[in-house]
C-alpha cells in the first residue's frame, strides 16, 4: 500500500473519497497524461486532512499505480498540486508538492506487515507554513 501527502488548490467537495477515473497518455505526449475513457482502470483514495488559505492538504493511498495518477486525478477534479506546471497552472512555482510518506509491504515467507514512512521534506512543510501564515 502506497500513501502520499499533497497539497493542492481549493476545497475539496467531500472530505474523502475514492476518484476512479481511467487513464491514457495523452495523443503527442510520451509524458503526459490525462483521463481517457479507453484508457487503464485507475483508482485513488483520498482524505482531506486540512483546509487552509484556499489550499487543502490531502491523504492519497492508491489501488493503482498509473504514470502520473495523483496528478491527473486531482487536475481531473480542478484541485491541481500546488507546483504542478504539467497538470496545474503555467508558471507554478517549484516542485509539485506531493511526498511519498507510506509504504506498507508484506514480507517474503514470514508474512509480516512492514510499514517504511518518510519524514515530510523541509520545502513541503514551508509551503504549508506560508499558507498558514497567510490566513
Amino acid at each position: 500500500e502506497k500513501t502520499y501527502l499533497g497539497l493542492t488548490r481549493g476545497q475539496w467537495e467531500q472530505p474523502e473519497g475514492l476518484i476512479d477515473l481511467p487513464i491514457g497518455r495523452k495523443p503527442g505526449s510520451i509524458v503526459e497524461r490525462q483521463i481517457d475513457p479507453g484508457g487503464l482502470p485507475a483508482r485513488t483514495r483520498y482524505r482531506v486532512l486540512e483546509e487552509r488559505g484556499g489550499c487543502s492538504l490531502v491523504q492519497f493511498t492508491l489501488e493503482t499505480g498509473r504514470t502520473h495518477q495523483i496528478r491527473v486525478h486531482c487536475a481531473a477534479l480542478g484541485h491541481p498540486l500546488l507546483g504542478d506546471t504539467l497538470y496545474g497552472a503555467p508558471g507554478a512555482p517549484g516542485r509539485h508538492c506531493l511526498h511519498a510518506w507510506k509504504l506498507l509491504v508484506t514480507v517474503p515467507f514470514t508474512g509480516k506487515i512492514l510499514t517504511l514512512e518518510a519524514p515530510v521534506p523541509e520545502d513541503f512543510t514551508a509551503v504549508w507554513k506560508k499558507i498558514t501564515d497567510m490566513v
